[in-house]
């Protein structure tokens, strides 16, 4: 779990545009849909995520900081969870590269990262 971060989009996050600019620079996820997890609960998505050792891409800050709380006091683990407003897709692809290139899947685990922190 030292290697690079591996992404989840989630349905939010899931744009077609920005799947392609991060594929097209080799970042390794898997998007809700290939999942088959379309309409699922957040709380499965985070579920699924983790028992692929993937960190969660979301829009939905709000219940995902409320998950990763949750996790952390049940002793659970999750391969990490980005949160971020929604953007121009060139904005999270220029943020979310300078994450991946900074951390890496070691340094995600359990954590929670805004990617508003990465300008």
């Amino acid at each position: 779990m030292n290697g690079p971060i591996k992404l989840y989009l989630d349905e939010d996050t899931s744009n077609r545009s920005l799947i392609r600019a991060l594929r097209y620079r080799s970042v390794d996820l898997l998007t809700a849909r290939e999942a088959g997890l379309i309409s699922a609960p957040d709380e499965r998505h985070l579920e699924f995520a983790a028992s692929v050792n993937r960190a969660v891409f979301t829009f939905n800050s709000r219940d995902f900081v409320i998950l990763h709380t949750k996790y952390l006091e049940d002793g659970k683990h999750h391969a990490g969870i980005i949160v971020s407003n929604q953007l121009q897709v060139g904005f999270l692809l220029k943020r979310l590269l300078k994450l991946l290139n900074a951390r890496s899947a070691k340094e995600m685990r359990d954590w929670l990262e805004y990617l508003s922190n990465w300008q």
